[in-house]
């Protein structure tokens, strides 16, 4: 047999054929099906649904308490369609069995096995294994960065309006994890960069002098944020995981005070937007703007 040197070895290497990189077919059904996941005390349920429903408009779903994870738990759930973005809202009568209350999403798919199957093969990790829930079915996986999301199904395919404006996922990263995550994101999502300004303005994130870069994304999923900095960031900022955008900002913080939301950062300039960051009764916090 011919022995093969080092060098023999990387020719042969080099003459192999590539594998081409996983592509994904596009399991989204549309950004209105995609929700924040928003857990509170049951105290503050009703409050805070109504909250969001004075603030921005829109419907709720009938309430009920339901067994949503895959061990015994019981939690108040009832799901928020307003015009800037649906949220999925739980109240658990429980304790919150781990690793609920990590996933910042609920992404609806058109088949679960193979969407979850997709995210793995572009670097995703499952951190719940599918499982069945009253309506459908869920799995969790995990982005690098650590970034949690949820895939669900429903078994009766569902039937929302379509929004007035999308919301974006706001995701915080450091360098070490940004490049990586949007490159898988993207490959899974199908989705494509709008914008990657490298010196965005680091006001905007709570660091005043500093910059930081800021992506833009979008898919079939809806719209993300990629925000990569050193992660020092001074409170709220880091907090809010989603930012919803309306017409009339003014109007909106009018009606947000009237329901008793707070605002933890007034109004201010962000680019092109104008911005601020509200904390809702039972203590989400969300960054809501307008374009100027």
């Amino acid at each position: 047999m011919r022995r093969l040197t080092a060098l023999g070895i990387a020719a042969l290497v080099a003459a192999a054929p590539v594998a081409a990189a996983p592509v994904s077919a596009d399991f989204s059904v549309g950004p209105q099906y995609d929700t924040t996941h928003v857990y509170v005390a049951p105290a503050d349920f009703d409050a805070f649904t109504a909250s969001l429903v004075a603030t921005f408009g829109g419907t709720m779903s009938k309430q009920g308490v339901f067994q949503v994870t895959p061990t015994p738990s019981q939690t108040m759930s009832q799901l928020v369609l307003t015009p800037a973005g649906t949220v999925s809202v739980f109240g658990f009568k429980t304790p919150v069995p781990y690793p609920f209350g990590a996933e910042r999403t609920g992404y609806l798919v058109t088949d679960l096995d193979s969407a979850v199957a997709a995210a793995i093969r572009n670097g995703a990790t499952r951190v719940v294994v599918s499982f069945p829930d009253p309506i459908g079915r869920d799995a969790v996986v995990q982005w690098p960065g650590g970034v949690n999301m949820q895939l669900y199904w429903h078994t009766a395919k569902p039937s929302y309006p379509p929004l007035a404006s999308v919301p974006e996922n706001r995701i915080h990263l450091t360098a070490d994890a940004a490049d990586g995550f949007v490159r898988r994101w993207l490959a899974f999502s199908r989705g494509r960069v709008v914008s990657d300004d490298r010196a965005a303005d680091g006001a905007a994130i709570g660091q005043p002098g500093k910059t930081y870069r800021r992506i833009a994304l979008t898919s079939g999923y809806g719209r993300m944020l990629v925000m990569v900095s050193d992660g020092q960031l001074p409170w709220p900022y880091g907090r809010e995981l989603t930012g919803y955008e309306v017409a009339d900002l003014p109007a909106t913080l009018a009606k947000a005070g009237a329901a008793g939301v707070e605002t933890l950062v007034p109004l201010h300039a962000d680019g092109a937007r104008q911005a601020v960051m509200l904390r809702f009764p039972g203590g989400y916090i969300a960054e809501v703007h307008s374009t100027r």
